[in-house]
């Protein structure tokens, strides 16, 4: 298999808001809030809209753009034999992704992301995980790790105790990770954990600028290339629009965004950056063609509601 992404198996749950919403709800446009109670979740969205609802989860997003680009791909994350838990299974298979997971009913039910698009096309977004953050070591299967030339984690899915150790057996028995830091919350919430894995244990790093200026705290960007320089590993780095940006020691390439899109939801672009980025990669592309195939793809899904294509 070509590559195996771990990550959060959440469905999306797309609305349309005012900022009105946003503020009254205590809400930081542009990121990602975690809720931890289903009522609370379920109060949230009783007044809204819906939309659309879709599988999501950020590393499923980038694995099933990778599927739609010819890629052999893999998938686990953990649901509940529920609604919502066959939905993302049938979501994942209707998309060739092969799903390395297999559902029981658990004591909590498969998680939930509420994804709130407002007139400036921005998303912020409410997740009650579910069961999808009770991932343990005993959900990742090896054989599959191994057989697997990349795996690709979600800085989302790291948490201490199960998931902790998911991420760490799924690590120990891998050829090669990549790995995207998902959201500058979740740096600052693990930035010591999380420097450890850019310096020490991950092959690829997908990041935004925001979220590699929090990581090391540095003071401007000319900071976040000198540490990427220092490294022996591929950072990849968006940067809206001034475009993105690709390290690997003294080597650095750089593309501009596309300009002139008619935008209309920013969810998933990071996603599938990775996507066309990881694609490029796989498939030996030189770094700038892999940069201007993650542009590619995160140019299509912007000029749409929803994280796939």
């Amino acid at each position: 298999m070509k590559i195996l992404g771990i990550g959060n198996a959440i469905v999306d749950v797309i609305c349309k808001v005012e900022d009105d919403f946003i503020n009254n709800n205590n809400l930081t446009k542009g990121t990602m809030k975690l809720i931890f109670d289903d009522k609370e979740f379920q109060k949230l969205l009783s007044n809204l809209k819906i939309e659309k609802t879709i599988s999501g989860g950020s590393v499923a997003n980038s694995i099933v753009g990778l599927s739609q680009l010819g890629n052999e791909v893999g998938f686990i994350g953990k649901v509940s034999d529920d609604n919502l838990g066959e939905k993302y299974e049938e979501g994942l298979k209707s998309e060739r992704v092969e799903y390395f997971y297999k559902k029981k009913k658990e004591e909590l039910p498969t998680g939930t992301c509420l994804i709130l698009v407002t007139p400036d096309s921005e998303r912020t977004m409410c997740t009650f995980l579910g069961t999808a953050g009770k991932i343990s070591e005993n959900d990742i299967d090896t054989r599959t790790i191994k057989n697997s030339e990349i795996i690709f984690l979600e800085g989302y899915l790291w948490d201490e105790g199960e998931p902790k150790k998911a991420f760490e057996k799924a690590i120990n028995n891998s050829k090669k990770v990549a790995m995207s830091l998902s959201d500058q919350f979740c740096v600052d919430r693990h930035k010591n954990h999380f420097l450890d894995l850019v310096k020490h244990k991950l092959n690829i790093t997908f990041a935004n600028e925001q979220e590699m200026i929090s990581l090391i705290n540095a003071k401007s960007f000319d900071e976040v290339i000198t540490f990427a320089k220092s490294l022996n590993n591929l950072i990849v780095i968006t940067r809206g629009e001034k475009g993105a940006i690709s390290i690997l020691g003294n080597e650095i390439n750089e593309n501009e965004a596309e300009k002139n899109l008619d935008i209309k939801d920013l969810t998933g672009a990071g996603d599938l950056f990775a996507a066309g980025f990881l694609h490029g990669y796989l498939n030996n592309l030189n770094p700038m063609d892999c940069l201007n195939k993650g542009r590619e793809m995160s140019s299509r899904v912007i000029q749409q509601i929803g994280a796939r294509l």
